[in-house]
């Protein structure tokens, strides 16, 4: 007996771990279907990011897409930026740390997209600032 409650934990242990699992996995299933609709796109434990044209739209992942969701227009937007640590990268980025794109809108508001690796959110930051310089097509 003592044995079976020594292999208890472990057994509430693997159970929580195959939850979290499978809710990942329908977190990125989610994200998959969400996705397709967007021009490109990028899923991470923080937010889901999705750009259609000149439209950006993001959110936290759940299990039935993208929560708290919000969006904004490149046109609305006058600077894009990345954030390391809370702080904007000058120079080359480092490489980890909390990152987080941000976007500095013409109304004087500030937005931020959380991003877990920070060199995905630079890449992402260089395409949205060429993306922003670009006419629209009329």
């Amino acid at each position: 007996m003592i044995h079976g409650l020594m292999w208890l934990p472990l057994l509430a242990i693997f159970i929580g771990l195959a939850w979290a699992g499978w809710n990942e996995y329908r977190k990125v299933e989610a994200y998959q279907v969400w996705a397709e609709s967007y021009d490109r796109a990028k899923y991470d434990v923080k937010a889901m990011l999705g750009q259609r044209g000149r439209q950006l739209v993001w959110g936290k992942p759940t299990r039935q897409g993208p929560r708290s969701e919000e969006s904004v227009s490149l046109d609305q937007v006058q600077a894009v930026r990345v954030l390391v640590k809370g702080a904007p990268v000058t120079g080359d980025p480092p490489s980890s740390g909390a990152a987080a794109i941000e976007l500095a809108l013409k109304d004087g508001t500030l937005r931020t997209i959380p991003f877990t690796d920070v060199d995905l959110a630079t890449q992402w930051c260089q395409v949205l600032e060429q993306d922003r310089q670009t006419e629209p097509l009329a």
